[in-house]
């Protein structure tokens, strides 16, 4: 089973200004999570799908710049437009959708990930981290009722897609235009390993993350 990597890449990002080449612990941002990727072994190919030529002198070894059309560096360009181009260019079984903006997770957890699937227990995979507190959703309560309020410990768990990575067969998306299916592989992860680079805030969050582990 052919399984391919890719990570978009744009240097207009808005929220965080120049991201994706912000040196976070020396180096730029998304060298964290393709330096990951380089460990996956379950991985046959590794893209960074990005329409500048610039990108290609901070790519690891065993990384392949694959260019894209400008048109997908709008600020309205949706994620889908991204994948159906991407898909059509590279053909896998498999695709591992890897965010740069997800420094810390794992190699262990994308390759554990990606054995699920591939063994055809999920259909698909995602990261996820679970929260286990009080939640509302819609003006009332989600995991509980206000005249039985339980223990923490006993809350039903909820699960937030965290966006380090989706998995998801050839099949799922051409034919669906999906990136999870009905049988997910929810691959969870701690606050630190799930943390999301959306704002400022959370660049920040890492740089704390990155001084701490170098103590």
């Amino acid at each position: 089973m052919k399984t391919v990597a890719f990570v978009p890449i744009r240097l207009n990002s808005q929220r965080v200004r120049g991201k994706n080449l912000r040196l976070l612990g020396g180096e730029p941002l998304m060298c964290h999570i393709l330096r990951t990727l380089t460990q996956v072994k379950e991985l046959d190919e590794i893209y960074v799908y990005c329409s500048s030529e610039e990108i290609r002198e901070y790519l690891p070894q065993g990384v392949r710049l694959l260019k894209r059309d400008k048109r997908l560096d709008e600020n309205t360009t949706l994620g889908a437009e991204i994948y159906d181009a991407f898909v059509s260019e590279v053909e896998a079984d498999l695709y591992v959708l890897a965010h740069a903006t997800s420094p810390f997770i794992k190699a262990d957890t994308i390759s554990r990930a990606i054995r699920e699937v591939q063994s055809g227990a999920y259909d698909s995979s995602f990261s996820a981290e679970c929260i286990r507190t009080y939640t509302w959703y819609r003006g009332r309560p989600l995991n509980y009722s206000l005249d039985n309020i339980p223990r923490t410990q006993t809350l039903e768990p909820i699960y937030i897609e965290t966006s380090a990575f989706f998995i998801f067969p050839r099949t799922l998306w051409v034919e669906r235009h999906q990136r999870i299916g009905d049988h997910p592989f929810m691959s969870v992860v701690d606050r630190i390993e799930g943390l999301d680079i959306d704002y400022p805030e959370d660049f920040a969050t890492a740089e704390v993350i990155v001084a701490s582990r170098k103590l």
